[in-house]
C-alpha cells in the first residue's frame, strides 16, 4: 500500500503543485490576470495542438484506436449528461443555474489535467491514446454545452447552427488531429528542424496550462459558493468516477485503456465551463466556483481513486 501511496504522489502531486505555483505568483503580482488570459489563448491555439499533433503523428493508429472505448466514453457521457439534466431540473428551477449546474457535472478538463495526469501515469504512450480520445470528446462537450446552455434559458430560437458547427470544426485541437492523422496514417517523417520546434511547444503546453489554471484560482469565492457548487463539485468527482469506472471494469477494461478511462471521469470541470456560462448569459459565477472547488478536491478524489486501482492491479 505505502508503495502504491509513494506513486501516486510522484504521479499527482506534481500536476496540482504546478497549479499552486501559479496561484502563487499570481498572488504576489509576478503574473496577472492578463497574462493568465494571454497565456491560456497560446496554450489553447498554439502549444496544446502542438503536443496533440506530435503524439497522434507518431501513433500507430491501427493499435491505438480503438472504437469500443470511444463508443463507451459516448455513452457514458451522453447518460450523464440527460441524468444530471432530468434530476436536477427537479430542484434548480432557474434556467441560469441549471445549465451552469450540469455543465459542470459533465464537462471534464481532460485536455489539460488529464494530459498532465496521464503523461506521469503512461507517458508518451497514454499520451497518444488520450490525444484521439480527446478528439472526439471535444466535439460532444462542445454540442452539449451549447445546448444545455441555451434550452433552458429559452434561446434555442436565437442559436446560430451554422456559427456553432464552423467553431467546433475549426477548433485548434480538432485541426491538430486532423492534420496529425496523414502524418500518422503514411508515416511521414517531418524534418528535423520542424520536429525539434514541435516538441518545444508541445514541451511548455500543459506547464504552461497548469499555471494559468492555479493563477485563475480565487479562493476567496469558496466562501461564498452556494450549495449548489459543493453538489455539482461532488457529483463530478465521487459519483461520476465511482459508477462509469466500476462499468468499465465491468466491460472488461484494464490496464491503460481502463487508467485513460478513469482520469476522464475523474477530472475537475474545465475552465471553459466558466468562459461559456459568462458568454451565454449564464450563471458564471456559480460556474467559477464549480471550476474552483473540483480543482481543489479532484487532488484528494483522483489521488484515492489511482491508489485504490493500483493496490487493485487494474492499472
Amino acid at each position: 500500500m505505502l508503495e502504491n501511496i509513494i506513486f501516486t504522489a510522484n504521479t499527482v502531486a506534481p500536476v496540482f503543485l504546478i497549479i499552486m505555483l501559479g496561484y502563487f505568483v499570481r498572488k504576489i503580482k509576478i503574473i496577472d490576470e492578463s497574462f493568465v488570459k494571454i497565456t491560456s489563448d497560446f496554450v489553447f491555439n498554439v502549444s496544446l495542438p502542438a503536443l496533440i499533433f506530435l503524439k497522434i503523428s507518431s501513433l500507430d493508429l491501427s493499435k491505438a484506436l480503438d472504437f469500443r472505448q470511444i463508443i463507451f466514453i459516448y455513452a457514458a457521457t451522453l447518460f450523464v449528461f440527460f441524468s444530471a439534466w432530468g434530476i436536477s431540473a427537479l430542484f434548480i428551477k432557474d434556467g441560469r443555474d441549471l445549465s451552469v449546474f450540469v455543465q459542470g457535472i459533465y464537462r471534464s478538463n481532460f485536455a489539460i489535467v488529464g494530459f498532465a495526469i496521464i503523461s506521469n501515469l503512461f507517458g508518451s504512450e497514454g499520451l497518444g491514446k488520450a490525444s484521439i480520445i480527446l478528439a472526439f470528446v471535444l466535439p460532444l462537450y462542445n454540442v452539449l454545452a451549447v445546448i444545455i446552455l441555451t434550452v433552458p434559458m429559452r434561446k434555442i430560437r436565437k442559436l446560430n447552427f451554422g456559427s456553432t458547427i464552423h467553431e467546433i470544426i475549426l477548433n485548434p485541437l480538432i485541426v491538430a488531429v486532423i492534420v496529425a492523422l496523414p502524418f500518422s496514417i503514411f508515416k511521414i517523417e517531418l524534418p528535423s528542424m520542424i520536429m525539434t520546434t514541435t516538441n518545444l511547444l508541445a514541451e511548455i503546453a500543459l506547464p504552461l496550462a497548469l499555471v494559468g489554471i492555479g493563477g485563475s484560482l480565487n479562493f476567496k469565492n469558496i466562501m461564498q459558493a452556494s450549495g449548489m457548487a459543493f453538489t455539482a463539485s461532488a457529483v463530478k468527482l465521487i459519483v461520476i468516477p465511482a459508477v462509469l469506472t466500476y462499468i468499465a471494469y465491468l466491460l472488461g477494461f484494464r490496464g491503460l485503456d481502463f487508467g485513460i478511462l478513469f482520469v476522464l471521469f475523474s477530472c475537475p470541470t474545465a475552465i471553459v465551463s466558466f468562459i461559456m456560462a459568462e458568454a451565454m448569459g449564464c450563471n458564471s459565477k456559480l460556474a467559477g466556483n464549480i471550476v474552483l472547488i473540483s480543482t481543489l478536491g479532484s487532488v484528494i478524489t483522483i489521488s484515492a481513486g489511482i491508489i485504490i486501482l493500483k493496490a487493485a492491479g487494474l492499472i
